[in-house]
């Protein structure tokens, strides 16, 4: 009887400690909300494309100073690691943010749109944080500030890792998260599991969505240089025409995922996003360039895509007299999430969302370099509800548009969801 007596009195402890932890999270979100909204907006204002985040490091880099964290920046480049060291002994967990933005010009009317410019691929185009690693990289800094002042009842330490170029470095540079693993960003101390979040202007704000293994496909860029003759707009037959092979390339092509491959298997899709050639109406050009993006939720899958790939270019630059070129680029693997830590970490959301907020959710053929992350040790990746209850203007348009558009009022849930994690997986393990 004393021992039954004994073992209740600890579960009640454990229980009222966990709750009064539970309500200092919850009280120390809510305080770090309004920097969090003020840090995302000032990041949106100032975006900066990959590999090329000086600003933003900076930025990242003196608030974790501010705190007393120890602090590693040009991880990487641009990254910036921040670690804090909990009171107790115990595991290492991960916490990332992605840092980078998009060659995109914004057209949403908010106070902190984006106005900034730059050259593209010799191309003067807007920048913009057209897919939400502001709200990242701000939820991070939130959460940085939360678990500071919760550092006596950390178990364990905490590695922040703030990661540039997610959307892929430029040509003839390395970067990313793959470039993080190379450098020994899980290493010293050696991290035992990561978590990371993204927005997702899709999901209504203060739901959160996850799906226990592959959650994003694989990702691979690829390039097509084709080279013809060129000739006079009224003498077609006097060359070779690259834009009418480039045409029926990017035709012929679609065929792969809706003749070539089991969709009963997972999902995959071939996108052209760039075909560029010839200066002026009445010049058949010598020359087009196009580039495009794999997507795969399957290896063997996305395997039969480069195969195939490769035949179609080259017979169907072969029937149209030109010669083409295919250049893989680096594949992303699939972010896969892992089934034991997926299972005990859903707990955690559904007891901060909510059960009714907490959306098991299907596979996406969206990509994300924090695969590289969960190669490496077991990784739990979510997605976060940035999409506005009320009516506006941008709601519910796609990343990488210039309609994105994240509402602020979900900032708050990341940053809970994060410190909420991170408590209950040092605290079990």
């Amino acid at each position: 009887m004393k021992k039954i007596i004994i073992i209740l009195l600890m579960f009640s402890f454990t229980s009222a400690n966990s709750n009064n932890i539970y309500k200092k999270i919850e009280r120390l979100s809510l305080g770090v909300e309004k920097n969090v909204i003020k840090w995302r907006r000032h990041i949106h204002q100032n975006p900066e494309l990959s590999n090329r985040e000086f600003l933003t490091a900076k930025y990242v880099a003196d608030h974790l100073k501010s705190l007393g964290l120890e602090v590693q920046e040009n991880v990487a480049h641009t990254g910036v690691v921040g670690i804090l060291k909990g009171g107790l002994p115990g595991k290492v967990v991960a916490l990332r943010a992605d840092m980078d933005a998009l060659p995109v010009t914004e057209r949403v009317n908010i106070p902190f749109a984006s106005k900034v410019k730059t050259i593209y691929k010799d191309v003067e185009v807007g920048v913009m944080h057209a897919c939400g690693h502001d709200t990242h990289v701000a939820i991070l800094m939130g959460v940085a500030s939360v678990l500071k002042e919760m550092q006596k009842e950390i178990k364990g330490t905490v590695k922040f890792i703030f990661q540039p170029a997610e959307e892929g470095p430029p040509a003839g540079e390395e970067g990313g998260a793959e470039l993080m693993v190379k450098e020994g960003v899980l290493k010293n101390p050696d991290v035992d599991v990561i978590f990371g979040l993204h927005v997702s202007s899709g999901l209504p704000v203060n739901k959160l969505a996850y799906k226990p293994g592959g959650a994003l496909a694989s990702a691979t860029s690829f390039e097509v240089k084709i080279k013809g003759g060129q000739a006079h707009g009224s003498t077609p037959w006097a060359g070779a025409d690259p834009i009418v092979a480039g045409a029926q390339i990017i035709n012929n092509i679609q065929t792969i995922v809706s003749r070539n491959l089991d969709l009963t298997n997972e999902a995959a899709v071939v996108t052209i996003g760039r075909f560029e050639s010839g200066i002026r109406s009445n010049i058949i050009p010598e020359e087009a360039y196009m580039e495009g993006t794999i997507r795969a939720l399957d290896y063997s899958m996305r395997d039969k895509i480069y195969k195939r790939l490769g035949e179609i270019i080259s017979y169907t630059a072969k029937s149209n007299k030109v010669e083409a070129e295919l250049i893989l680029g680096n594949p992303y693997p699939i972010t896969f999430n892992d089934l034991a830590l997926t299972d005990q970490m859903k707990n955690t959301l559904i007891r901060v969302a909510g059960e009714k907020n907490t959306v098991l959710a299907r596979a996406s053929t969206g990509a994300e370099d924090f695969s590289y992350f969960a190669n490496e040790i077991p990784g739990f990746f979510f997605r976060l509800g940035g999409m506005p209850n009320e009516d506006h203007p941008n709601k519910g348009y796609s990343h990488h548009t210039p309609d994105f558009y994240v509402d602020d009022s979900g900032l708050l849930l990341g940053v809970k969801t994060m410190v909420n994690l991170t408590f209950d997986y040092l605290t079990a393990n």
